[in-house]
């Protein structure tokens, strides 16, 4: 068993090189700065992480929220975010966020994973631009090798492959086109502590929260969402609260020795599981074994043209699409489809993941209002007493509660009303301000009407609010 986890471990750290780096670019730092953020994330989460098995490192999601900052203030308020957004996720894990993913819907999810991979590869596109044009018959070659190969076999990473043939190919020939050493230092040395150069004043805070917050949440949904992959999969349970605050505490210390920040990774963490890996022990030795590849052989790393990593990044934007949503959208309810939609617009337009899907939530809430507030029904008929009663069936709450108002006759009704909610529910307050003022309309013509029915529950919260609400008087 650990032989497999192992070679699990080296497996992953090889895979691991080319998108470190290529996320670097995406957020607009040296290759270094990925590289230390996926060593020291993959260390610290294999003691700190609820999911054995699940690799953490630098990833696309973060880098796509932290870019803007990095653009426009620089690597220390990088720094400093990452910290600050660790910080977030501690507190948010141990309020029990991961409870909360269970109302975050799929056609959020969906949208979120879509978004991020048309995020994914728009941040190739200006390196294909202005470009020798051998570039573009070597990125053909890239993905021809990285989707053929696994025809054959599966004993090695595609990606790898491909990144191995095109350098060789370059070198071999000579081809003079741009290269890993082109876009910044590599490291030469272990990551050391140092806090980030920044300002310690409300200014700097101001700065970098919005971009903490977006990493903390956009790292949590990934992570959770990946462990619970992971826990398919695998037919084990994790423990995802402990995940949460876990990954919290691996992007403050990322933070502190020079690193991105990061959450988990999907593709990475399949292929460890698929490589056999379910312990800890394998994303332990995917981040030591990455550190001593790229500081040993930071030479043969410089030199890797960035038509290989640009292949290797639209792969992965092909593989995170999820296609099945495109082929289904024919057959799925409009509400869900305008979520998807709206999460992926909003994600694309303002490049941040966590809008997007607070976005899409809030879409979500309101098209399952709009539909919940179309099932009520109120019917009326006349009991052997000559009292009009009014039998109200679904769920009461401010969006259903609203039309109810309009469904009285209180002109023609007897004088005496009753209003039967044996087969409705009192959700909120709203409903009891709707009831109330429906019976004071009654009483401004003389009229009395009555409410029966009420469960437990829904007498409880009418008796506490009754009378004492505007909305009726």
């Amino acid at each position: 068993m650990a032989r497999t986890e192992v070679l699990a471990g080296l497996v992953v750290a090889l895979a691991l090189i080319p998108e470190a780096i290529s996320f670097s670019i995406i957020a607009g730092v040296d290759p270094r700065v990925g590289l230390f953020a996926s060593f020291t994330m993959a260390v610290v989460i294999s003691f700190t992480g609820g999911r054995p098995a699940m690799i953490s490192a630098a990833t696309g999601a973060v880098a796509l929220v932290i870019a803007p900052l990095v653009h426009e203030h620089g690597l220390g308020y990088l720094l400093a975010a990452v910290v600050l957004g660790g910080i977030f996720q501690v507190l948010i894990g141990l309020a029990g966020f991961a409870k909360l993913m269970r109302f975050i819907p799929r056609s959020v999810m969906v949208g979120f994973v879509n978004a991020l991979a048309i995020l994914i590869f728009t941040a190739q596109l200006p390196q294909l631009i202005d470009v020798p044009w051998l570039v573009y018959p070597m990125v053909a070659v890239g993905l021809a090798i990285i989707f053929g190969l696994p025809r054959i076999t599966n004993a090695v990473p595609a990606p790898l492959v491909s990144i191995i043939v095109l350098t060789v190919v370059t070198v071999v020939i000579g081809i003079a086109v741009p290269n890993v050493g082109d876009e910044g230092e590599l490291p030469n040395s272990l990551p050391f502590l140092a806090l980030p150069d920044v300002p310690l004043s409300f200014e700097t805070l101001r700065i970098i929260a919005p971009y903490a917050l977006g990493v903390a949440f956009v790292g949590l949904m990934e992570s959770l969402m990946t462990a619970k992959l992971v826990d398919d999969i695998t037919d084990t349970h994790s423990d995802k609260t402990r995940e949460s605050w876990g990954q919290g505490v691996a992007n403050i210390v990322t933070g502190f020795f020079g690193g991105m920040g990061g959450c988990a990774m999907i593709g990475q963490t399949m292929i460890n599981v698929k490589s056999g890996a379910r312990t800890r022990l394998s994303t332990f030795l995917a981040g030591v074994f990455l550190l001593i590849l790229v500081v040993a052989l930071g030479d043969v790393v410089a030199i890797i043209p960035m038509a290989a990593l640009v292949a290797v990044m639209i792969f992965v934007s092909i593989a995170t699409f999820d296609w099945h949503s495109l082929r289904t959208l024919h057959t799925m309810p409009r509400s869900e489809t305008v979520v998807m939609l709206a999460t992926v617009a909003v994600v694309v337009w303002t490049s941040n993941l966590a809008i997007g899907v607070g976005v899409g939530v809030l879409v979500a809430c309101v098209a399952f209002a709009r539909r919940i507030a179309h099932l009520v029904e109120v019917t009326a008929t006349t009991d052997d007493q000559g009292r009009r009663v009014y039998s109200v069936h679904g769920a009461l709450f401010f969006a259903s509660s609203n039309d109810l108002y309009t469904q009285f006759d209180y002109a023609g009704d007897p004088a005496e009303v009753v209003i039967d909610l044996s087969n409705a529910q009192v959700w909120d307050a709203s409903t009891v301000a709707a009831l109330d003022a429906i019976t004071h309309k009654y009483e401004t013509r003389g009229k009395t009407a009555t409410v029966v029915g009420l469960s437990d529950h829904s007498a409880a919260r009418y008796e506490r609010h009754a009378g004492q609400l505007s909305g009726g008087h």
